[in-house]
């Protein structure tokens, strides 16, 4: 390891288990001072202990590297101020978020419980917005002081946030909106010195298990290792990633990737209000000049 990330000090959240674990220790074994939050719930949320957190904090001091636990709820309004406080307190600033937390409760959309609805889209997207509201207050009130600071935020997204998985609704939608999130929330904080991108990944955690196989191989490359993500975090994370914003990055076994996201299209202009039987024949022509979306998981 070279230290890419030397004395920057992260909040990895989810960090306990799967991907989330992985940054945090990819974070420390580059030289970052790391704040290890996991509310130690199920896989459907339900429940909590401190023992995950706990438990990465103990292998980064073991590796010789510093981190501190926090259980804080960060879909919590005061938990995600809380959160954000823990690192100053602990480590005397904040330099970069990794939004990382989340569970499932899958069901096809006919099916959904408003419960189920409500809770997958707060863990997710309100997961992400409310520590990134308190981690980008504190960074504003440094820029105004003449203290910028060379702060990061990396979002979590999916390919479920991309092209849509069924069987998950709430879970496609709040992923969807974390790529909006993403992209408004660069072009507003550049000015306090943050950039913020998310990544959709694709990995064997809990969460993954009835998608990719869970065992892993016996010998060679293990492509769907949790480990081969959080390179890419942690450069993004770095000080040499200050001209990368607003993106998002596909990234699983050895590939990373750039996602396009919506963009303007073929388009006819009237010049006038169209009649409604006149847009059969210019929905067809569009139709013909587009590509055609990428097809929804599991459909």
């Amino acid at each position: 390891m070279n230290g890419l990330v030397e004395g920057r000090v992260v909040v990895v959240t989810g960090a306990g288990r799967g991907i989330g674990r992985a940054h945090a220790l990819a974070f420390a074994a580059e030289g970052a001072r790391v704040v290890v939050n996991d509310l130690g719930a199920a896989l459907d949320g339900r429940g909590g202990e401190a023992g995950p957190a706990q438990q990465v904090v103990d292998e980064i001091r073991a590796a010789g590297g510093e981190a501190v636990a926090n259980t804080d709820d960060v879909a919590s309004w005061d938990g995600a101020a809380s959160l954000v406080r823990a690192a100053l307190d602990a480590f005397g600033g904040l330099d970069v978020l990794v939004n990382n937390a989340g569970f499932l409760r899958d069901r096809m959309l006919v099916n959904l419980a408003e419960d189920e609805w409500d809770a997958v889209v707060r863990v997710h997207l309100k997961g992400h917005f409310a520590p990134l509201r308190h981690a980008a207050e504190y960074w504003r009130g440094e820029a105004k002081a003449g203290r910028t600071r060379a702060a990061r935020v990396v979002n979590t997204s999916s390919g479920a946030g991309l092209l849509g998985s069924v069987g998950q609704g709430n879970y496609s939608a709040a992923k969807a909106g974390i790529l909006g999130l993403t992209t408004v929330a660069a072009a507003e904080f550049g000015r306090y010195g943050v950039t913020v991108n998310a990544i959709a990944p694709a990995a064997r955690t809990r969460m993954t298990e009835k998608t990719f196989d869970m065992a892993a191989p016996d010998d060679g490359f293990d492509a769907m290792a949790p480990e081969n993500v959080s390179p890419l975090v942690v450069w993004l994370g770095s000080e040499a990633s200050s001209s990368v914003t607003g993106r998002v990055f596909e990234v699983d076994g050895g590939r990373v990737g750039l996602a396009d996201g919506w963009r303007h299209g073929p388009q006819r202009d009237k010049g006038a209000r169209w009649a409604p039987a006149e847009l059969g024949p210019v929905v067809a022509e569009l139709l013909a000049e587009s590509v055609d979306p990428e097809p929804v998981y599991g459909a």
